[in-house]
């Protein structure tokens, strides 16, 4: 028999187009392996939604490998530092010569890989990264002159510019293998955490959901996606993020889907899908910025100057805030929408983020730590470029002076006021035009409280607060 080859999954959890799998398929019979990082992977932020989706995803992944003959082993490590220890401790125990895994961008991610690959090496053994969840390596698109691009606008240009066919060809998915001498682990149940998941059915985990998601959104919503895809109350989104995210589905495999519907190309054609194409493109970017420039994987602004803005530290302002208690409708609706579900529509996740960081003037890092311990598809890089962003400390920043006004937002987005029933039972009984910013007189003895800032005031504070930093 062959010797075994390692795949060490991580937040890539599907069979079907896996760079690192196929690749260790070429060289023979697979074990898996996945490292569970409980301790590590709190200290970073993550949630009781996505750890218990993480843990879903890969009780889906088990029973696809068990189709393949691949058995799967899972350890508890707490943490990235026991990562290359017991990755060899693996290796010596089937006998594999080889580890293959899919590259993640992340600061400590990209360390505990580099510390894996070194031990491997020292220890006479082949460890192999790929780069699976992008088209292009952090690295390959630069600018001009040679620096990682800090604004998505001509990043994207070079995206389809050089994007060739063999970038986002799929890769093949292994033959089911003769049985190994290994046998898979149980994988043991999440522990009691401080925070309770949501429902798991909201959320079925694995790469049967992800591509019925994907099939439904191509079907019946993707040419309309560029019209209704701000509008809450409208299921116009993919809603493939979470899978995104942990890899159940991989951006080729959207990209091909794409090809299929337009007629063999990304950049032109039907515009809802070659926005939603665009939406792929932003989560490479975000990837691409993570490794470009590593201060925003350290708490830190991307555009350096910010750095000096004299954010509020008002607890009670933020505890309205994570509470849905703010008296802008929009706003409420949003972050209960979040709670209930762990997920916020897109256009909600922006008028949310300039609320706290413009509005209450309360540091965008606090809002970046409550979206990810609540979201189900929480992502370093999408969500910490997605806050800088709306905060306009960030790529593409939007100019400071750019402060959404929450009630126009609504007004604008859920003219009928549909979304803030569903999310404000409270305010269902008002009429629909008066739910976007209820007086009191219409409010009688209902429990909804009067805006907790003036707009207009608030909008001025923030902009005297941008202005007094000097741009460095």
């Amino acid at each position: 028999m062959s010797t075994p080859v390692i795949v060490w999954f991580r937040s890539d959890l599907r069979i079907h187009d896996n760079t690192a799998l196929a690749a260790a398929a070429r060289q023979g019979p697979v074990v898996a392996v996945f490292l569970r990082c409980l301790s590590h992977w709190r200290r970073h932020g993550h949630g009781a939604n996505k750890l218990d989706f993480w843990g879903r995803g890969v009780a889906a992944l088990r029973d696809s490998l068990d189709g393949l003959g691949i058995p799967l082993l899972h350890r508890d490590i707490d943490y990235f530092a026991r990562a290359p220890a017991t990755l060899l401790e693996i290796a010596r125990e089937t006998g594999a010569r080889a580890l293959h895994f899919n590259h993640e961008y992340p600061l400590d991610e990209q360390r505990r890989d580099r510390d894996v690959i070194a031990a491997f090496q020292e220890a006479g053994l082949a460890a192999t990264g790929h780069h699976d969840a992008v088209a292009f390596a952090p690295g390959e698109l630069l600018t001009g002159k040679g620096d990682y691009y800090g604004v998505f606008t001509p990043f994207a240009k070079a995206w389809h510019r050089q994007l060739t066919p063999e970038r986002i060809a799929l890769r093949n998915t292994p033959a089911p293998q003769a049985p190994l001498p290994v046998a898979a682990d149980p994988l043991p149940a999440l522990p009691q955490l401080d925070d309770t998941p949501i429902d798991g059915r909201l959320w079925p985990a694995g790469e049967g959901p992800a591509a019925d998601r994907l099939g439904r959104f191509l079907r019946y919503r993707g040419r309309h996606y560029q019209r209704q895809r701000d509008f809450p109350a409208i299921r116009g989104t993919s809603e493939l993020s979470p899978y995104l995210a942990l890899g159940m589905i991989s951006p080729r495999q959207c990209l091909q889907a794409v090809l299929a519907e337009n007629d063999g190309t990304l950049a032109e054609g039907d515009a809802g899908l070659t926005a939603w194409v665009n939406e792929l493109v932003w989560r490479e970017f975000y990837r691409h910025v993570a490794v470009g420039f590593p201060r925003v994987c350290r708490h830190r602004a991307f555009q350096r100057h910010t750095e000096a803005l004299a954010w509020r530290d008002d607890e009670a302002d933020f505890r309205a805030w994570c509470e849905g208690r703010t008296g802008y409708p929009i706003v409420d609706a949003a972050i209960r929408q979040l709670v209930a579900t762990g997920w916020m529509h897109n256009r909600l996740r922006m008028v949310t983020a300039m609320f706290l960081s413009k509005h209450l003037l309360i540091d965008w890092r606090r809002g970046e730590d409550f979206f990810l311990r609540h979201l189900v598809d929480g992502e370093f890089c999408a969500n910490n470029g997605g806050w800088q962003w709306a905060a306009s400390t960030g790529t593409d920043a939007a100019p400071y002076f750019r402060i959404f006004n929450p009630t126009t937002q609504s007004t604008r987005f859920d003219p009928d006021g549909t979304f803030l029933a569903e999310w404000l039972p409270e305010l269902a009984g008002l009429p629909a035009k008066a739910r976007h910013a209820p007086s009191i007189d219409l409010l009688g003895g209902v429990d909804y409280p009067a805006p907790i800032v003036d707009h207009r005031a608030a909008r001025v504070r923030a902009l005297e607060a941008f202005k007094a930093l000097t741009a460095g």
